[in-house]
């Protein structure tokens, strides 16, 4: 194969250098490989991820090889590169890929991008109007989200997990969803857990979306104590399905729906029907099947709406007026208002003693 091939697609010509480079080596897929598969995804991966800052997780010699995660854009760009400037937590800012098109996504793949991981927001996203600012432990002014429209639920296996389990813990989250006039979709990972999502107004930001979330959390396990856990330390969560909240924690990223792991066997992160959930697994979902399976079944969310937040935040409201304190954040952001300690309960104990 050459050592290049130029790519026809929205208008632009892009440059795929090394196109028979092996990059998922179980079945010997290549670059252009991947390339390919993001074509024939184009329009359900561009439903879910047009417009929105993306992450790119860099595997410039493959699956398996050496990687970084490149929060800036190159210095070096074509001068069409839409690009947007994005926060840390801590409010350090830098310039991230818009997902503009679908040539702005086969630039990333030519740099070796094996993952998108998608904010939560538009790269135009305005102000949340009914948001108000948020202040740290330390009475520091965070940096605002603007309006933050999706709802990602993360069912995260603990040890002793099957995935049985998990399709029973997405079954409930739906359920409990549905009481409460929310409409969610679900998707593998790619690797061993379960995605949920829910497209959402554009009403809030994502301080209120995390609280939201947290709210979730503890109602399932609230209602499902023997199988769902909302607690954040992983020795406190026993045999349980983990819902990991702060996968919706202001400026925070996740892998994105029909994007490919940097896994060997080249698995798809795949929206799927709810009444697909009981027969597939995350393995058998790849760049080699997940195109046939849009052309058979199409893209089960193309008819998502935006989604009511307002009773998980009513829900969230109930708890904190009841006493409870907020759920732990993440070690890398700031120490929240009415947070609970971020010291390991066990150690806690041992220091008390």
């Amino acid at each position: 194969m050459s050592d290049s091939v130029e790519i026809e697609v929205d208008g632009r010509t892009v440059a795929i250098s090394n196109p028979g480079k092996i990059y998922f080596s179980k079945r010997g897929e290549t670059k252009l490989d991947l390339v390919n598969y993001y074509l024939a995804v184009a329009e359900p991966i561009m439903n879910t991820i047009r417009d929105r800052p993306v992450l790119l997780e860099r595997y410039p010699d493959g699956a398996g090889g050496k990687s970084w995660f490149q929060k800036r854009v190159p210095k070096s760009v074509p001068s069409w590169l839409q690009t947007t400037e994005v926060s840390t937590p801590n409010g350090t800012v830098s310039d991230a890929l818009v997902a503009a098109d679908m040539a702005h996504l086969l630039w990333a793949v030519n740099l070796g991008c094996l993952g998108f991981h998608v904010w939560p927001t538009h790269a135009d996203a305005p102000a949340a109007g009914t948001a108000p600012p948020v202040y740290d432990a330390a009475g520091e002014l965070l940096p605002p989200t603007g309006v933050t429209d999706e709802l990602r639920i993360d069912l995260d296996p603990s040890p002793g997990i099957s995935f049985d389990d998990l399709r029973a813990a997405a079954q409930r989250t739906r359920e409990l969803c549905g009481e409460l006039g929310i409409d969610v979709r679900i998707k593998t990972s790619g690797s061993r857990g379960l995605h949920l999502y829910a497209l959402l107004e554009p009403r809030w930001d994502g301080y209120q979306v995390r609280a939201a979330a947290v709210a979730l959390a503890r109602e399932l396990e609230r209602r499902h104590p023997d199988t769902i856990t909302a607690q954040w330390w992983k020795e406190e969560r026993g045999s349980r399905v983990f819902v990991d909240y702060n996968q919706n924690a202001p400026h925070k990223t996740v892998f994105g729906a029909w994007c490919v792991r940097p896994k060997v066997g080249a698995q798809v992160s795949t929206p799927i029907s709810w009444d697909a959930l009981p027969e597939v697994t995350n393995d058998e979902l790849t760049i080699a099947t997940v195109p046939a399976r849009v052309a058979e079944f199409g893209d089960p969310w193309s008819d998502r709406t935006p989604q009511d937040l307002t009773p998980l935040l009513e829900l969230s409201d109930k708890d904190l007026a009841a006493g409870l304190q907020d759920a732990p954040w993440p070690p890398q952001y700031p120490k929240m208002p009415n947070e609970p300690s971020r010291v390991q309960p066990s150690r806690a104990r041992k220091d008390a003693d």
